[in-house]
């Protein structure tokens, strides 16, 4: 507990910035290493793949600097997600980690890419059956990098950290969140439009019209991943929105490949039962759905550690600590809040009451007084969901409450 704590202060949800991929055409880059047998584990199948490797010491002499630790170039089977995982999900990983990665189509090697070390304001709420699986691991945040088939990591801990400083069984997660194409993913690959469901008149007052939502079935989640059956909380008083902090170098045709990533990484490498989020947002405002469990119900979640009960979970794909979210990403949210909150009679532009279930703002059992829309930093103590999208939220909430007819 003590590197949870002390990581606490000025958490971030997930700023890793995703730099260019393709370094100057001048940079000198020394030739990839030979390639290495498998480290670990490869699960292939069609619906995609997890490579765990573990780090080795890259600074053995304390004397030389801080402890560093990672894995040096090699060739590996094609990935496109990636992240850091160690044993104790309630250890922090006080230092930086850093990676860059060879595209597939180019040959060409990145510059190097921060992954975000603290991730620990998400997860399941302590004391649940989730949160105490011996399978759930600490973690950075994943970084969508694209196809990529060479990888070169390193791991350093702060200078003003012990070289014993850094978690144990610290591992490299390469994720291919496999094919699993859908008409939702080909037609964006085409220029197409998705076809929405036609939206319904509002069964009740202030109930906003459904918006067109792409399924688990549509962007291609693998239900033999997550865990069977179906965890659910009350009622959805609340929406906290995230940003995914896997960087923004996607297109929205590669949206759902994105999330395949994160819920592999997620159940995969984490050890959670399946996708933090109840539900996801791309930057051209396509909505999808999370977390399994019936998009009109409460299904619980674990994305924003303390408050998952009664509140649902919306991911904007993307970094936005610096970088402004679009316009339609942002109605996406709004469109999305004004259904889901309206079904369970909640008014976007008011307040509300939670129960934290602990964290590193409220002490556990203390009655919170939150926005019915709230950022992630609202109930934990980070950055999430970045300061420009943080911005936003007002805007959600003004336009969510009009599509309700308030």
């Amino acid at each position: 507990m003590h590197g949870f704590l002390a990581s606490s202060i000025g958490v971030t949800c997930a700023a890793a910035l995703a730099l260019p991929l393709t370094p100057p055409a001048a940079a000198a880059v020394p030739p990839p290493a030979p390639a290495a047998a498998p480290a670990a584990s490869a699960e292939a199948s069609v619906s995609g793949s997890t490579r765990s490797l573990p780090l080795r010491p890259l600074a053995r002499d304390r004397a030389a600097g801080p402890a560093e630790q990672g894995v040096t170039r090699r060739d590996v089977p094609p990935f496109s997600l990636v992240g850091v995982v160690w044993d104790d999900p309630d250890s922090a990983l006080h230092g930086s980690a850093q990676v860059r990665v060879r595209d597939t189509g180019t040959g060409a090697w990145s510059d190097w890419q921060d992954l975000d070390t603290h991730n620990a304001d998400h997860g399941a709420d302590p004391g649940t059956t989730e949160r105490g699986s011996d399978r759930v691991r600490g973690a950075t945040a994943p970084l969508w990098v694209g196809d990529s088939d060479g990888v070169e990591l390193r791991v350093r801990a702060d200078d003003d950290d012990p070289w014993w400083g850094l978690p144990e069984g610290l591992r490299l997660e390469l994720v291919d969140p496999g094919l699993g194409a859908t008409r939702e993913e080909e037609a964006a690959a085409t220029g197409q439009a998705t076809p929405e469901p036609a939206t319904y008149a509002q069964a009740k007052p202030h109930i906003g019209p459904r918006p067109g939502i792409v399924t688990r079935r549509g962007w291609g989640a693998d239900e033999g991943l997550r865990e069977k059956g179906f965890k659910y909380t009350k009622k959805v008083k609340a929406a906290f929105v995230h940003h995914s902090a896997t960087g923004n170098n996607y297109t929205c045709a590669q949206a759902p490949s994105v999330i395949r990533g994160i819920y592999r990484y997620h159940v995969r490498s984490m050890g959670w039962r399946d996708i933090g989020y109840n539900f996801l947002v791309d930057k051209c405002g396509k909505i999808y759905e999370g977390r399994a469990g019936g998009v009109a119900k409460p299904v619980l979640g674990a994305h924003t550690l303390g408050f998952n009960s009664d509140s649902m979970g919306i991911a904007v794909l993307g970094t936005y600590s610096t970088k402004k979210p679009s316009a339609k990403a942002v109605k996406g949210v709004a469109r999305l809040a004004a259904w889901k909150l309206g079904l369970y009679g909640m008014n976007p532009r008011g307040k509300t009451y939670l129960k934290s279930g602990g964290g590193n703002l409220y002490r556990k059992g203390k009655n919170v007084r939150l926005n019915v829309i709230s950022g992630h930093r609202d109930g934990f103590n980070t950055s999430c969901p970045g300061a420009q999208l943080y911005k936003k939220l007002g805007t959600a909430r003004s336009t969510a409450a009009k599509y309700q007819g308030r």
